[in-house]
């Protein structure tokens, strides 16, 4: 029944009107909740977002440094041990196998490769990893493999500084030898991702006069172009770094991702051969 009493009809419209307007507001604020939340929310979602993609920037960036092969040089530097710069008069081709980042759950499988191939080669360890897998360097040296030092850290961005790289350096050295006792002469070092490059200038200085020997490559299978290449494209990549050398330091990793590196290396052994070279290793 509808009220007619004008009294009434402004007290109920009143009332209406509060209601309505309450209810606006209400709508309201939870809309502008709402909005914020998920503003919010999209905005975390971005920031781990640029979070793992300038993670995967670093790990690219980091992988391409240890993918560059380094013009040959025509003059040695000190402290520079680089078999490739010299001039051989003996017409011998010789290889040098070297593997990086080891020890790792590969590095029997590579030992075992290389001794069916009566092969030594140079290892490069990371001191956590040593600490991380004792025997295994102990089986390497035990092997007749060279074992040489790749830093304790592996901080490959060199942000470090000189002074404290060499402290890393001294610090897997230490490590190495605590594991290795006189076994391990720890004077040759490899950088991790390469020594070459003005900008290592300093690093390079210090390491020599903290009185250390530092290698590169001059050829790859490329396994640190990204997380596990193929073996074809492994192989490929050794055969098109090899074409035109007789004395070839070759880079390769003995990390526990790279088991395609593991798989390639029967490959490169017997195609080396066929172009005639000698194994021998760095001291």
């Amino acid at each position: 029944m509808l009220n007619y009493d004008r009294k009434k009809n402004k007290i109920i419209t009143k009332k209406t009107i509060g209601i309505a307007v309450c209810l606006i507001v209400i709508v309201s604020l939870s809309a502008v909740f709402v909005i914020n939340n998920k503003t919010q929310t999209s905005g975390n979602k971005g920031k781990v977002a640029n979070s793992r993609i300038n993670r995967k920037k670093l790990r690219k960036i980091m992988d391409k440094r240890e993918s560059v092969l380094p013009e040959e040089s025509k003059s040695i530097q000190t402290g520079d041990v680089s078999p490739y710069n010299v001039k051989r008069t003996d017409g011998k081709k010789v290889a040098y196998l070297t593997f990086d980042d080891g020890p790792s759950v590969n590095t029997t499988k590579i030992l075992q490769i290389l001794n069916e191939n009566n092969i030594k080669a140079n290892f490069f360890l990371i001191g956590r990893n040593a600490e991380e897998y004792p025997q295994l360097a102990k089986l390497e040296v035990a092997d007749g493999e060279i074992v040489g030092n790749h830093t304790y850290s592996h901080e490959i961005d060199y942000k470090e500084g000189p002074v404290n790289f060499v402290k890393d350096l001294d610090k897997c050295n230490d490590v190495l030898e605590s594991i290795l006792g006189n076994k391990y002469d720890g004077k040759l070092v490899r950088f991790p991702g390469g020594s070459f490059g003005n900008r290592l200038a300093p690093f390079r200085d210090a390491a020599t006069k903290a009185g250390y020997r530092y290698i590169n490559w001059n050829d790859m299978t490329g396994d640190a172009d990204s997380f596990n290449p193929p073996v074809p494209v492994l192989f490929n990549n050794l055969k098109k770094y090899t074409q035109g050398k007789s004395v070839v330091v070759i880079l390769m990793h003995d990390a526990a991702v790279k088991t395609n590196s593991v798989q390639v290396l029967p490959q490169v052994i017997q195609y080396l051969k066929s172009q005639n070279f000698t194994f021998d290793t760095i001291e």
